[in-house]
C-alpha cells in the first residue's frame, strides 16, 4: 500500500462507526441459581484476557433481566469499562463466532456500523494507538472507568472496504504465525520448569553423583542447625514510623520472586522497625510458610523479615544452606499439601522443624551442590534467552498492528 492510498483514508471517532451498549445491571442475589427460573450466561471484565475471551468463572443471571440488543453478536467489541488498575482499565476482545452470552455492569460493547468490517474494527482495540490511548486518559483523571464520552476522543483510520478485506486477511496470518511462535516459547519455557525440577529431585535423591542414597542419613531441620521464625510484633504492623530506615525488610512477595537467592528489596526497617524485629545474617536459608508455601530464598546480606517468614542456618560441619534449599525445593508440592488453608494458606514452624529428609555427607553435598549449580545456571541462561524472545514476540505483535492502522502492512 502506498502514502498516496494511506492518505485517503479517513480518522473517524470510534463513535461515528459503532453503537455503544451498556451492560446488564443485576443484583448479587440475582445470580443464585433457582431452578425455575431461565438465565443467561454473563461476562465480566476477568473474561477478558490479552484479547482473548476465557470462558471461566461466568455467572448467570435471569434473562429477563436481558434486553435483546445487550445479547452479544459476532463482531462485536468487549471491553471493561471499570477496573481498580490503569493497566487493565479499557481491555477488549473482539467476539467470534456464535455465543450465547451477555455482559455485565463493568463492561460495554461498541457494535460496528454497517460498511465497517468488524474483523478490522476489532483489531484496532489490540493496538497499541488504542491501549495508549486509554492509558493517557487513566492517568490524567481519577477515571479507572470509562464514558462513552471517552470513545469520542479516539480517532480510528477507515480505509476502504476491499482494504480493510485485505488487512484483516494479513493480519490473520501474520498474527497466526506470531500465536504459534508464542506457543513454542511457552513449551520450551514449559519444559525448562520440568528440567529444573529433575536437577534438583537428581541432587536429593543420590541420581546426580550417582550416590547410593539408601546410606544417606535421614534428618530433621531441627537436627542440622537453627530454625527460628521471622519477628513483626508491633500493630498495626503498618506504622510509618517502622519503616524507611537502613534495615533491609524482606517479605514472601521477595521470596518467590527471588530466583533462589535475595539480592534486592523494596522495603527497610527504621531503627524502630528492628526492636521490634529481628536481624538475621547473610547466609541465611528464607523459608515462606504462609500464603505461597515452601519458596525459598538465600539471604546474600542481612535482612529482617515478618513471622510469614522462617530463617534456617545450618550446622556448617553437617550441612550445606544452599543443599537443604534444594531438598525442600524438591518437596515443595508435598510441603504445600501440608498446609492448612484457613483465609489464606499457611504451615506451622513444627513442621518445618520435624519434615524428614536425607542428606550425604558434607563433603558429598559440596559436590552435589556444585554440579547442580552447573545445570541450573544453565537453565538460567536458556530462560533469559526465552525471555528476549517472547518480548521480541511481544514487540512484533505491536509492531505489526501498528503498520496495519499506519497504512503500511500491504
Amino acid at each position: 500500500m502506498n502514502t498516496a492510498s494511506f492518505k485517503k483514508w479517513g480518522m473517524t471517532k470510534i463513535t461515528d462507526v459503532s453503537k455503544f451498549i451498556r451492560g446488564v445491571s443485576y443484583k448479587k442475589e440475582d445470580s443464585t441459581i433457582d431452578s425455575n427460573t431461565d438465565y443467561m450466561t454473563i461476562l465480566r471484565a476477568n473474561n477478558i484476557c490479552n484479547g482473548k475471551l476465557e470462558l471461566e468463572e461466568l455467572i448467570r443471571v435471569p434473562k429477563k433481566y436481558v434486553k435483546e440488543e445487550q445479547m452479544l453478536r459476532e463482531g462485536d467489541v468487549l471491553i471493561a469499562m471499570s477496573s481498580g488498575s490503569r493497566s487493565v482499565v479499557g481491555k477488549a476482545v473482539t467476539i467470534r463466532g456464535s455465543i450465547s452470552a451477555s455482559f455485565g455492569t463493568f463492561c460495554g460493547v461498541l457494535r460496528p456500523s454497517k460498511g465497517l468490517l468488524p474483523e478490522y474494527f476489532g483489531y484496532f482495540f489490540q493496538s497499541a494507538e488504542y491501549r495508549n490511548a486509554i492509558s493517557n486518559m487513566a492517568a490524567g483523571v481519577n477515571i479507572n472507568n470509562i464514558k462513552i464520552s471517552h470513545f469520542d476522543a479516539i480517532l480510528i483510520p477507515i480505509p476502504s472496504l476491499d482494504e480493510q478485506k485485505r488487512i484483516v486477511a494479513r493480519l490473520d496470518q501474520l498474527l497466526a504465525r506470531v500465536d504459534s511462535c508464542r506457543a513454542h516459547l511457552d513449551r520450551a519455557a514449559a519444559a525448562i520448569k520440568r528440567f529444573r525440577q529433575s536437577v534438583l529431585n537428581a541432587a536429593v535423591t543420590g541420581a546426580l553423583n550417582q550416590s547410593n542414597f539408601d546410606k544417606w542419613q535421614l534428618f530433621s531441620l531441627e537436627q542440622i542447625g537453627t530454625l527460628a521464625r521471622g519477628k513483626s510484633k508491633h500493630r498495626p504492623r503498618n506504622e510509618p514510623k517502622l519503616y524507611g530506615g537502613p534495615y533491609p525488610f524482606i517479605q514472601t512477595g521477595d521470596i518467590a520472586n527471588s530466583g533462589g537467592r535475595i539480592t534486592s528489596h523494596k522495603q527497610t526497617y527504621s531503627e524502630e522497625g528492628l526492636k521490634q524485629s529481628k536481624l538475621f545474617p547473610a547466609g541465611t536459608l528464607c523459608i515462606t510458610i504462609a500464603a505461597n508455601i515452601a519458596d525459598t530464598a538465600i539471604l546474600t546480606y542481612p535482612a529482617c523479615f515478618p513471622d510469614s517468614v522462617v530463617g534456617f542456618i545450618a550446622d556448617n560441619k553437617v550441612a550445606l544452606n544452599r543443599f537443604i534449599q534444594f531438598a525442600i525445593d524438591a518437596n515443595k508440592t508435598l510441603l504445600d499439601e501440608l498446609a492448612t488453608a484457613t483465609a489464606q494458606k499457611n504451615i506451622n514452624l513444627s513442621t518445618f522443624q520435624k519434615f524428614k529428609f536425607r542428606a550425604p555427607l558434607v563433603e558429598e553435598q559440596v559436590e552435589i551442590v556444585m554440579k547442580a549449580e552447573t545445570l541450573l545456571n544453565k537453565a538460567d541462561e536458556i530462560e533469559s534467552k526465552l525471555t528476549a524472545a517472547r518480548e521480541r514476540v511481544d514487540n512484533l505483535t505491536a509492531s505489526i498492528l501498528a503498520k496495519a492502522f499506519r497504512g503500511e502492512l500491504l
